[in-house]
């Protein structure tokens, strides 16, 4: 099937079966009448820039480059329809990426008319694969500090700290000072696993503790499939520990107002941000129940919130149109909701808020 035909068939509104589950995401938006003059958009779109994200998701079967298919067909789209200048970012697998060629892009390009994201997403935007933007082993006085941040969504830092005491095991502290670099690139529950297992090793069992808690008489009183996991906690607890790990989620103002910075200098002030992704529209949670949930963004005081979907929370902090689905999201989906939008077709799962509705 070539992109031109498929093109026709999603004009024709072929892809338009209702994916999304949760009546209360409509709660966000109200459908989009696709009465595009009331918007003070640029029409035609002249200049158009798409952001392709390339991520894994374990969940689903789909390659990392995914959203570079959708992204071809959107090129055609807009080149066979408008007859616009076409610009894609490539090969961006971090946010360290996005940043980069945004720069150089800034530097030797025009503003856009439509800036185009697709990506994995949630209800605080965009997805990509986890990386640290910041990392240190710090040394004050008999205090050892190992500490890095991570972003996969912009304005939410990922934190991931060791701590322990340098003159508690000689061992321990040679390896954090030599190997600190080396836990960067693991996950969080590998770095734990890996450092518990030198504290085995190196820190006796306090055999009185372990006798009260998991002596074969204690044991024979826990169900036979519950024994080894009872005794591995037994080891972990009869065990002076040698460090403290701890990992948290906090909203960083700062790293997300660079993301939306960077939306500026992409975008003409008539222009449209769209994300095409997983609930960038959808409504946001009434509470948050944990402070590891990710409704923290939407939810929070940022550009004058609580906001009631992360697509209006981009508009308020960028004073730009923007728009995204509401509820779940296929490649195929994407790719129909910015043809119908752009074809001033109504639909009712995209939210749409320009900068004066909050």
């Amino acid at each position: 099937m070539t992109i031109r035909f498929l093109v026709s068939l999603l004009l024709l509104g072929v892809y338009t079966t209702n994916v999304y589950s949760d009546e209360n995401h409509s709660m966000s938006c109200p459908s989009f009448n696709g009465r595009l003059s009331e918007l003070g958009l640029r029409q035609p779109p002249r200049r158009v820039l798409l952001v392709p994200l390339l991520s894994w998701d374990p969940y689903t079967n789909e390659g990392s480059r995914w959203p570079e298919q959708p992204a071809r067909i959107l090129k055609a789209f807009y080149r066979n329809r408008f007859n616009a200048a076409v610009t894609q970012l490539e090969n961006i697998w971090g946010w360290t990426d996005y940043y980069r060629q945004v720069e150089q892009l800034a530097q030797q390009s025009a503003a856009f008319d439509r800036v185009i994201f697709i990506s994995h997403g949630g209800y605080d935007g965009p997805i990509l694969n986890n990386a640290v933007f910041e990392k240190d082993l710090q040394l004050t006085g008999n205090k050892g500090k190992f500490f890095q941040f991570s972003e996969s969504q912009p304005g939410l830092k990922n934190e991931l700290s060791i701590t322990y005491d340098t003159g508690k095991n000689r061992i321990f502290t040679e390896y954090m000072a030599s190997h600190w670099q080396e836990l960067v690139s693991m996950q969080s529950t590998d770095i734990w696993h890996l450092l518990k297992g030198m504290e085995k090793q190196l820190q006796p069992l306090d055999n009185a503790c372990f006798q009260r808690s998991c002596s074969s008489d204690r044991l024979a009183t826990s169900p036979e499939q519950q024994r080894g996991y009872r005794l591995y906690l037994c080891e972990l607890i009869c065990r002076e520990p040698l460090f403290q790990q701890k990992t948290a989620v906090e909203i960083s103002p700062e790293r997300f107002f660079h993301f939306t910075k960077s939306l500026n200098s992409l975008v003409t002030t008539d222009g449209l941000i769209f994300f095409g992704a997983c609930n960038p529209g959808s409504a946001a949670p009434g509470k948050i129940v944990a402070r590891d949930e990710t409704e923290l963004l939407i939810n929070s005081t940022l550009a004058g919130g609580p906001h009631k979907s992360y697509v209006h929370l981009v508009s308020a902090a960028t004073g730009r149109t923007t728009a995204g689905p509401i509820g779940n999201s296929s490649a195929a989906d994407i790719i129909n909701r910015v043809v119908m939008f752009e074809s001033g077709r109504p639909q009712q799962y995209l939210c749409v808020v320009t900068p004066a509705v909050k």
